[in-house]
């Protein structure tokens, strides 16, 4: 007899807001709903609540829904941390373009996404690798935010972020049988840009460095 699908096995969710009542299953899901459940997925893995194969189809399964149901379907059968992270718009803008406070997406699922060249860079950037490949290039960026966050998740997979080497680049993730290797660094000047790069590998490969001899020339502008 077949394994049922996960689709299958969760068809009753009960969403529940950040204060842990009840909530509209059709309310449209954020980002960070979708970093939060990722979050929750992380920690069943490490507590050996999942396999690896488990987690793998779930974490897949967050990043592409589009409700807060979809999500609890997710993570009903797991324990809820209250202390779960949650993010928040970082202070310090460079500029008061509308662009910088968007959140902007690269999904390579069995293929590869790139994001390099002249662009302007939003205060977050969600990378999602399912047996694909992203390169994230920001040495010749445009910075509108002192502080921004890229989010990377490799499963089977990896993401490569390159960096100015005049910015501090620093990390909050971590490899589950994979790696996240981040070179981190603190810039001389105070006031120059800040890199942070979180999320997790599994089987697979975040990396982010600085790349030799490219520099931002205006630190505080970001030109």
């Amino acid at each position: 007899m077949d394994k049922p699908s996960f689709d299958e096995r969760h068809r009753t969710p009960v969403p529940l807001t950040e204060s842990g009542g009840p909530a509209d299953s059709a309310l449209r899901a954020s980002d960070a709903d979708r970093d939060r459940t990722a979050d929750v997925l992380r920690d069943a893995l490490g507590e050996g609540r999942l396999t690896p194969e488990e987690h793998s189809e779930r974490v897949g399964a967050a990043y592409e829904a589009r409700t807060v149901g979809e999500l609890e379907a997710v993570v009903a059968d797991l324990p809820r941390s209250p202390s779960a992270p949650r993010y928040e718009t970082p202070a310090g803008a460079y500029g008061s373009s509308p662009g910088a406070d968007a959140t902007e997406n690269l999904v390579a699922v069995f293929g590869g996404a790139t994001r390099k060249g002249r662009w302007r860079v939003p205060w977050r950037t969600n990378a999602f690798a399912l047996f694909g490949g992203i390169e994230i290039d920001l040495t010749e960026a445009v910075f509108e935010r002192r502080e921004i966050v890229v989010n990377a998740v490799a499963i089977f997979g990896g993401v490569e972020i390159k960096v100015p080497e005049n910015v501090s680049l620093r990390s909050t993730g971590g490899g589950v049988f994979g790696g996240f290797d981040v070179r981190t660094m603190e810039a001389r000047d105070p006031g120059a840009p800040v890199v942070s790069v979180t999320g997790f590998a599994v089987f697979g490969g975040v990396e982010a460095r600085p790349r030799r001899g490219k520099r931002l020339k205006n630190l505080r502008a970001g030109g």
